[in-house]
């Protein structure tokens, strides 16, 4: 079976972890923690990087971040995870879905505009397979109405749009390294803080809501509750995972792109379906490789002949907008053209460092097989 995702280990990381231990440092703000901060801040070119439990845990503090309250709107796609949502559901917020782009599934920029009201207090960009969205429109909106952004980048580490990488245009870019994630650690997560007005604030609100970071460099004697925060900190035993990961995110990610490449050269002339559209001034991480079928009928039944091959390949997000609790809490602002149906129709081929490039050779002939058989 060509399984659908293997984490990929290094090799490194039991002597990481190893180190971790015996230093008897274990909760966040230590040796591994300060190191996959300065990493992922030298692999960006962020202002302030936060080492966080899980790409959720990015986004909540995003959204705090962000001074989400109840009552304000936030436009985001609905073609995401339910945490993108979530994040600014907790603090109150009401959520305006707008339709996605059918080359990229990206939120449509030339939406955002018509979903603005006075309560609108921010945008979040969902940067889908580590393809950027169209960030120099949506940025220039975002000024023009005085709006915060919210970059979720989960899949976007080493990522760039126009030379720039993923996460580093609005106030906040949101990472995760959740074990399907190209650089993993089970679950872990990031926060790029952009505006540098906010750090401080980000230091208390990752304590707890206290001073504790001052205190630990000697600024105040004690330290005592300053706002509201959580539980924020990635502990040390999993940024020891995370950094040997870290160490190699270059060349796990340049073999993703020589699998993502593979299949691209085996399927691009194959007019039966439709495959990824990257934009020349996108350059992407190799983070999910789909086809899309005709239809929903047609993607059920590619799927299961696949497996009846030996290759999982999996569909993706259900739209929120039309999900049980979506119908409850949100909104989708004008009509919703291509985000269910490509929704419907897509399907994400096996994709990962623990793959050989045979086995995209493998699974691209049964894809033209299937039409053999079908057809």
């Amino acid at each position: 079976m060509i399984s659908f995702n293997i984490p990929y280990i290094t090799g490194e990381e039991s002597r990481n972890i190893m180190e971790a231990i015996n230093s008897r440092k274990l909760c966040g703000g230590n040796r591994f923690s300060v190191a996959c901060s300065d990493t992922i801040r030298s692999i960006t070119g962020g202002i302030e990087v936060k080492m966080v439990p899980s790409g959720t845990h990015a986004l909540e503090m995003a959204a705090i971040l962000s001074q989400i309250g109840q009552g304000d709107e936030v436009i985001m796609p609905s073609f995401t995870f339910s945490s993108t949502a979530n994040a600014f559901v907790l603090r109150g917020a009401s959520i305006k879905f707008i339709d996605i782009r059918p080359d990229t599934l990206n939120l449509n920029e030339d939406l955002i505009e018509d979903a603005i009201t006075e309560r609108t207090k921010a945008i979040v960009v969902v940067h889908y397979a580590g393809v950027g969205a169209e960030m120099d429109k949506i940025m220039k909106l975002a000024h023009l109405h005085n709006l915060v952004v919210v970059e979720d980048a989960a899949q976007g580490l080493l990522s760039y749009y126009k030379g720039r990488h993923l996460g580093t245009f609005g106030e906040t870019g949101c990472f995760s390294f959740h074990e399907t994630k190209n650089i993993q650690c089970g679950e872990g997560g990031a926060v790029l803080i952009n505006k540098a007005e906010w750090i401080d604030r980000s230091n208390v609100i990752m304590e707890k809501g206290t001073d504790r970071k001052k205190f630990i460099n000697g600024e105040v004697d004690k330290y005592s509750w300053k706002d509201i925060g959580s539980s924020f900190l990635m502990n040390e035993i999993t940024a020891s995972f995370l950094y040997a990961q870290l160490q190699k995110a270059k060349e796990i990610t340049d073999y993703r792109l020589k699998l993502w490449e593979s299949y691209f050269m085996e399927l691009k002339d194959f007019d039966k379906i439709e495959i990824p559209n990257i934009p020349s001034y996108c350059r992407h991480n190799g983070h999910i490789f789909y086809i899309k079928m005709k239809d929903e009928k047609s993607r059920v039944r590619m799927q299961k002949f696949l497996q009846d091959n030996g290759i999982q390949a999996v569909p993706h997000y259900v739209p929120l907008h039309s999900s049980s609790f979506g119908l409850k809490i949100s909104s989708f602002i004008g009509e919703d053209v291509y985000t269910t149906r490509e929704s419907s129709r897509i399907l994400r081929l096996p994709l990962h460092n623990n793959m050989s490039l045979n086995d995209t050779l493998y699974v691209s002939q049964r894809i033209k097989d299937f039409f053999k058989e079908n057809f």
